[in-house]
């Protein structure tokens, strides 16, 4: 079944830039698209972005231009590099296949202040 194990996360100023990591074990990705979600208090888990086998990528529009998936086959391990970080990107963000496919791991906590 596999785990996949979200990093990279923190409090950053407004402005600001994280660069998140999701690392998966016990299977590898193979050619599932992955996807970065985020989920904000109050609200439902959203996919933010998302990363085919072959790199493709696609965007959610209000981090189109800020944030950039990417991925790593051989280490097994989809990054998301965030930058011009706002307020309202503040969430627990998880990444998982878009189509499922891993249990959804603990996420990691990004706060952005003003």
């Amino acid at each position: 079944q596999g785990q996949l194990v979200e990093s990279g996360g923190g409090l950053v100023q407004a402005g600001g830039s994280l660069r998140l990591s999701c690392a998966a074990s016990g299977r590898t990705f193979g050619t599932n698209t992955i996807g970065w979600y985020r989920q904000a208090p109050g609200k439902q888990r959203g996919l933010v972005a998302h990363t085919s086998s072959v790199g493709s990528t696609v965007y959610a529009d209000s981090v189109k231009g800020r944030f950039t998936i990417s991925r790593d086959n051989a280490k097994n391990t989809v990054y998301l590099q965030m930058n011009s970080l706002k307020p309202e990107d503040t969430a627990v963000y998880y990444c998982n296949g878009v189509m499922g496919g891993w249990p959804w791991g603990l996420g990691t906590q990004v706060t952005v202040s003003s």
